[in-house]
């Protein structure tokens, strides 16, 4: 059988060069024929091309591509080297079997809508884009198994899912490692540093995501992003915290039995399973050593000193375009807080805001214009709220 054939968008990140390092090992079932990256760090994405000899390479920043090309040395001459903001959509397009986008930010929708549109199956590590882009992501699937999540928590909630019928399910159960700051109060986490919240007990991520699960704004997507994944209303999603981060989430069903996913906390195992669903490939992590013995926990979130949760329930509940307004004002104050411009307190006190002032837009009303342009507003009143 031959290989399936991946684009993998966002290579340098943290879930690319993990994609790039599982798929080095399974070149008889997995080849990548393209890469896009945002140019932050070409000689990195020129070594990937080198390593896996891909033909099609792109950046995002126009800038970058000089630099890129510098990088390639002679390779540069019989390959396609493209860029701009629409360069990541366009090799989306090309019509591969999966394609993986593990691009950070809401500005990967325009890549997710192009996977989905040309029919490709969407290995998604891209949770922002479902989130922002919700109803128009949904649209644009053909075909109920197309998208297939990378997030170790909806990964594993496919999987249980698979052990019962959707009429079946009760509830969702997203679990949370509980991050750097779990048990601290809010006065103990208005004095944070970023290098506080970039201190993950668990999971090693990219800067924004950490802080995001730092602040349980991470949670607050994936909530989002199970209910729009998997059809299932906000109300019966439940959080709860799981340091050990070993079983990534559970689906518990209507006669009382639940079903978890467990594994050690390795994004390859997602990673895999995103690329090669519903197969499975052989020895992708080691699994977990059941003759030692262990103990996991599993208490309540606190949703007074967490709030974003609760947050996004909210913003899924007021209109099409309250969850584009979060994505969009927290990216700008995690931003500020990374810079030094904000306090760690301050990131959500913008976004409750934010949300609030949104005036928002049904459903049936949604387009990637009206997306954009919730973006463009909340990123500026974000700015305003932060200058003030």
């Amino acid at each position: 059988m031959a290989a399936r054939t991946v684009v993998l968008c966002g290579s340098t990140g943290s879930v690319g060069t993990q994609a790039v390092e599982l798929v080095s090992r399974h070149r008889d079932e997995l080849e990548i024929t393209a890469l896009t990256a945002g140019g932050a760090n070409p000689a990195l994405l020129a070594d990937q091309v080198r390593a896996l000899g891909v033909r099609v390479v792109a950046v995002a920043d126009e800038s970058a591509r000089s630099a890129l090309v510098r990088e390639l040395g002679y390779l540069a001459a019989g390959m396609d080297v493209l860029a701009g903001p629409d360069a990541s959509a366009t090799v989306a397009r090309s019509g591969a079997d999966v394609v993986l986008n593990a691009i950070t930010g809401s500005i990967g929708l325009a890549t997710t809508l192009a996977a989905l549109e040309s029919g490709s199956t969407l290995a998604l590590a891209n949770k922002e884009s479902l989130v922002a882009g919700g109803a128009l992501v949904r649209a644009a699937a053909q075909r109920p198994d197309q998208i297939v999540p990378v997030d170790s928590e909806h990964s594993a909630m496919a999987q249980a899912l698979r052990g019962g019928r959707a009429e079946e399910v009760r509830r969702l159960v997203l679990t949370a490692s509980g991050g750097p700051f779990r048990g601290w109060t809010r006065e103990q986490m208005s004095a944070v540093t970023a290098a506080q919240a970039l201190a993950h007990p668990t999971w090693a991520m990219g800067p924004v995501v950490t802080v995001n699960s730092a602040s349980m704004m991470n949670k607050s997507l994936e909530l989002i992003e199970a209910h729009l994944l998997f059809d299932v209303p906000v109300e019966d999603i439940t959080v709860v915290v799981h340091p050990q981060s070993v079983v990534h989430s559970m689906v518990e069903f209507r006669d009382g039995s639940t079903l978890a996913q467990a594994s050690p906390p390795d994004m390859r195992l997602p990673i895999a399973l995103g690329l090669s669903w519903p197969e499975r490939m052989d020895d992708v992590i080691a699994p977990c050593d059941w003759t030692q013995a262990t103990s996991w926990t599993f208490e309540p979130l606190d949703d007074d000193v967490f709030t974003a949760p609760n947050l996004a329930r909210h913003a899924v509940r007021a209109s099409a375009t309250h969850p584009a307004a979060m994505n969009a004002a927290n990216e700008v104050a995690v931003a500020a807080f990374l810079a030094g411009r904000a306090g760690f307190g301050d990131i959500l006190d913008i976004v409750h805001r934010v949300v609030d002032e949104h005036e928002g837009t049904p459903g049936s009303q949604v387009t990637l214009s009206t997306v954009v342009e919730t973006e463009r507003w909340a990123r500026a009143r974000a700015r305003e709220l932060l200058a003030s």
